[in-house]
């Protein structure tokens, strides 16, 4: 749930929902890999900050890798969400 309260701020959809969460591991301690919408996304940082700082807020200790590989696609949901 903490999650789906970060938002890729140019879409303004949740980083959950866009399928940007490819993995989590752990408990209290998270291991997050996570991958952005393009390798030169602006908001990538951002939104790692605010993935850890939401997390932290409710007691949750997050590192998180951010790969590119494999390149994030959206679905046929989100593409008609996004009108694409």
């Amino acid at each position: 749930d903490v999650i789906k309260k970060v938002e890729d701020p140019e879409l303004g959809i949740d980083i959950w929902s866009l399928g940007l969460i490819y993995d989590i591991k752990g408990e209290e301690n998270l291991d997050i890999v996570m991958t952005f919408t393009s390798p030169m996304c602006p908001y990538g940082l951002q939104m790692v900050d605010d993935l850890k700082s939401k997390l932290k807020e409710e007691n949750y200790e997050a590192n998180v890798e951010i790969v590119l590989n494999p390149m994030w696609e959206p679905t046929e949901d989100l593409r008609d969400m996004l009108g694409i």
